[in-house]
């Protein structure tokens, strides 16, 4: 592969060939205009010597007789001496010269017109036999104002090639100055470049920068970076998708991006912890906002949004099993038990009570889960209660669900319903498991009047009143987390299945816990929801 140049090297070089360039053009561009204001000036002061000699009374004089005694020639000369012209020439109307450096031109005739017979004095450069010259002409009159001949005086270019050499040796000097001064702060601006990208070169710095884009936009994790000022810097398609968020957010707060709510003050950093847990909508997120300080400096923050969703369900899926296992598991004992005295009363030969006993203990066990199943129409409801039954007898708390539950709607939104009921208990035996006589919780639900009504109690410590207004925010327990699950999950994910279905929640203080929810009745027709249940979240 062809090694590119430095980047130091590069600006170098580029400024370099961009002073040359600019400072060439511009010393030829001043050499050309001094020349030409020279060639002007050089024209206009020959003429000026021209018309001069061409008012000399003696010249005029001599030139009426014809010049007898060459008297034009000794004042010519005196002048072109005095002046350091190349030549100054007198001629009559019809171009006889009288005077000339080179003498036997004098009584030659001029190779071109007179042209000074219209009256006017002329200027020009004139490629003479002596040197190229700044030429001028004027027009010589007689006594009587008539035009009697011309006299052309130039001065050779030599004397302006010397003044602009002069002068374009200051221009070459200031070109060098502007060179090195360029070359100077070239110099410097690559290596201030430098340090601020670290030492590294343009290739390396767009190899960065398509590597940050395929791993920012790649990987399966929410980031954000904001800046000192609390705007959004960089953010990537994941945390797009989990937050919710389609539009552009770049330079915008990162307060801006949520609307009102948990997820805004995490995100904006008005509360403070890691993994943070986050329940929105959709997603269950952990967010982690880590300080970016470079050199001593805060530059901001950097924001992870890790979804949970999928792994928080299937964590307390497989703790509602465990439960369910540790509940049969201690039922084996009892049935271990009952098989004894099944057993006993057999070896007895006691079959008629080893017929009423067993006769008994099945009808104690079928007899609550038909009464639950006729009066509970969604089949996995009612197998929610009988379990949950069960788990809370293994705990020591009575689980009643009231006579009068009646539940008719069999395409009633068994999933959300099954959240919130199975969420509420589980909170109201936890609540309820360890504490003082009696530990009961009862269970109302009922679809008798215009919404679906379900009422939680329990013989718990309850919620104190200065909590109601916490206990359905995300995050918030006031339990220590087990097993490394987070706390602070059911009640808030209860709280948004039921507004989202248009349903109310009410709590009432302790002591003893309340919690008292209406559902309003589906359509006739409509789909059943498909929200996945969380079971075994607890407050």
């Amino acid at each position: 592969m062809r090694r590119t140049r430095p980047l130091a090297s590069q600006i170098l070089l580029a400024v370099l060939g961009i002073l040359v360039v600019t400072v060439s053009a511009g010393a030829l561009l001043y050499v050309k205009m001094t020349g030409d204001t020279l060639d002007r000036q050089y024209e206009q002061r020959a003429l000026g010597i021209a018309a001069t000699v061409a008012q000399m009374q003696p010249v005029r004089d001599a030139l009426a007789e014809g010049d007898p005694g060459h008297a034009i020639q000794a004042i010519a000369e005196q002048v072109r001496h005095s002046t350091a012209a190349a030549y100054v020439v007198v001629t009559d109307r019809s171009g006889i010269r009288f005077s000339h450096p080179n003498l036997s031109l004098i009584g030659q005739r001029l190779e071109e017109p007179v042209a000074a017979l219209d009256g006017q004095g002329h200027v020009g450069i004139d490629n003479g036999s002596l040197c190229r010259s700044a030429n001028g002409k004027a027009p010589l009159r007689g006594a009587d104002g008539t035009i009697v001949g011309q006299v052309s005086v130039g001065i050779c270019e030599e004397q302006v090639t010397s003044q602009l050499v002069q002068q374009t040796s200051d221009v070459v000097l200031y070109s060098a100055v502007a060179l090195a001064i360029g070359v100077i702060a070239s110099w410097l601006l690559a290596r201030s470049l430098k340090r601020a990208t670290f030492g590294l070169e343009l290739a390396e710095i767009a190899t960065l920068l398509q590597e940050r884009e395929a791993m920012l936009h790649g990987i399966r994790e929410g980031v954000i970076g904001v800046d000192a000022g609390g705007g959004v810097s960089v953010i990537n398609d994941e945390a797009r998708r989990l937050l919710g968020i389609s539009a552009a957010a770049q330079g915008q707060p990162v307060a801006d991006l949520l609307p009102p709510g948990r997820a805004r003050d995490v995100l904006a950093g008005r509360t403070s912890g890691a993994d943070d847990v986050v329940l929105t909508d959709e997603y269950l997120l952990l967010v982690n906002r880590m300080p970016v300080v470079l050199a001593g400096r805060h530059a901001g923050h950097v924001i992870t949004l890790r979804d949970h969703t999928e792994l928080e369900g299937l964590v307390r899926e497989l703790h509602a099993l465990t439960g369910l296992t540790t509940a049969l598991r201690a039922q084996e004992h009892e049935f271990n038990n009952r098989l004894h005295i099944l057993s006993g009363l057999l070896g007895l030969g006691e079959l008629e009570e080893a017929n009423r006993f067993l006769a008994e203990i099945s009808a104690a066990s079928l007899a609550q889960a038909n009464d639950l199943r006729a009066r509970i129409a969604p089949a996995e409801l009612a197998a929610l209660m009988l379990a949950k039954v069960t788990i809370a007898a293994e705990r020591d708390v009575r689980l009643t669900v009231t006579p009068d539950s009646h539940l008719d709607h069999p395409a009633t939104e068994a999933q959300t319903l099954l959240t919130v009921l199975g969420n509420l208990i589980d909170n109201a035996v936890e609540a309820t498991a360890g504490g003082p006589e009696p530990r009961a919780v009862t269970v109302h639900v009922s679809d008798a009047g215009e919404d679906i009504h379900i009422v939680v109690t329990d013989t718990g410590p309850g919620i104190p009143h200065d909590a109601l207004r916490e206990i359905f925010v995300d995050g918030y327990s006031t339990k220590t987390a087990r097993g490394g699950m987070p706390r602070g999950l059911g009640l808030a994910l209860v709280h948004r299945l039921v507004r989202r279905a248009g349903g109310v929640i009410d709590v009432t203080p302790g002591p003893g816990g309340r919690f008292e929810v209406h559902l309003p009745k589906p359509e006739p027709g409509a789909p059943r929801a498909l929200e996945p249940a969380t079971p075994g979240v607890t407050r």
